[in-house]
């Protein structure tokens, strides 16, 4: 990876403070968050994931990203449960799930529990974010018979890729044991303070911070550092050309602090260029959680890839 541009190197700078500080967030603090009505999903049992399902119609299925609460869909989940009938999913070991697998592998795992419950659904929109919509990628790749369109909100096929062009799962592994032991080993004080420097790096809104520190710290250590070793060493881009699952990649761009826009335009028309038909949209003036800094546009953005 040496001789990187300048673009380049702010990509592997923010690739790096990304994936050793990753979190998630929401437009509501868990304090602000309306008491939901929770519904565990029917004759479905994982220790990989659990389901909250709301609403009635079509099945959506709304994957969080890394150390995230489903809560950072909960907005669109309820305006969407008005028509849909919708599925939140919470990943174990994620903002307070209980995680009982040690530093097993954490992300195909999750997508063959997921292909488990999506069986028993007729063939699900699915929505995801960062490391959810890599879930959801693998999940369209390898059982496309039970996905019936996929949005992609912000996320790589490649995560890595951030650190240039030339980036293999192999030469990303280094990067990845590093982040996993900045996991495993900040105390808590630090780690916090890790967390709340890099919320802001993630969002543009303010009052979604402080419940992104609040999930990240109440995520499972072990479960994060087995998670970020496989998302930064998971390259699913080596399927992409077989995909037949309709996509849609929707990526930020911020000039304010963010990527910026034609960077973002490079990257994502780059690492999705073997996927026939993809269809990238950006959304400016927005930082890794579009659904926090750019609710409304992401909303119309769900309803036009609903309706296509």
């Amino acid at each position: 990876m040496s001789k990187i541009s300048a673009p380049a190197k702010t990509l592997r700078a923010f690739a790096l403070a990304v994936a050793v500080g990753w979190a998630a967030g929401s437009i509501f603090s868990p304090a602000q968050a309306a008491e939901p009505t929770r519904v565990e999903a029917p004759a479905f049992a994982s220790d990989r994931l659990s389901i909250e399902v709301m609403g009635q119609g079509p099945d959506v299925i709304l994957i969080p990203g890394f150390a995230s609460s489903r809560d950072v869909w909960r907005p669109l989940a309820e305006r969407l449960s008005a028509t849909h009938r919708v599925h939140l999913v919470q990943l174990a070991g994620f903002a307070g799930e209980p995680w009982s697998h040690g530093d097993g592998a954490f992300v195909q795992p999750a997508v063959n529990d997921l292909a488990r419950y999506a069986k028993t659904l007729n063939k699900p929109a699915v929505i995801g974010h960062s490391m959810g919509a890599l879930t959801g990628l693998m999940l369209a790749q390898q059982h496309p018979e039970v996905v019936g369109r996929l949005m992609s909100v912000d996320s790589l096929p490649f995560f890595s890729a951030l650190y240039g062009p030339t980036a293999t799962a192999e030469t990303a592994r280094p990067f990845a044991e590093q982040a996993a032991a900045g996991i495993l080993n900040a105390d808590a004080a630090g780690y916090r303070v890790q967390q709340e420097r890099t919320a802001g790096g993630m969002m543009r809104n303010e009052a979604g911070r402080a419940a992104m520190v609040e999930w990240s710290m109440a995520s499972d250590r072990q479960a994060m550092a087995s998670a970020i070793r496989d998302v930064m060493t998971t390259d699913a881009r080596l399927g992409l050309a077989a995909m037949t699952t309709p996509v849609w990649a929707v990526y930020a761009a911020d000039a304010n602090g963010g990527v910026p826009s034609a960077m973002a335009d490079a990257m994502w028309s780059r690492e999705y260029a073997a996927l026939s038909g993809v269809k990238l949209v950006r959304v400016d003036d927005s930082r890794h959680f579009i659904m926090t800094d750019q609710p409304e546009r992401l909303g119309v953005l769900v309803d036009e890839f609903l309706a296509d």
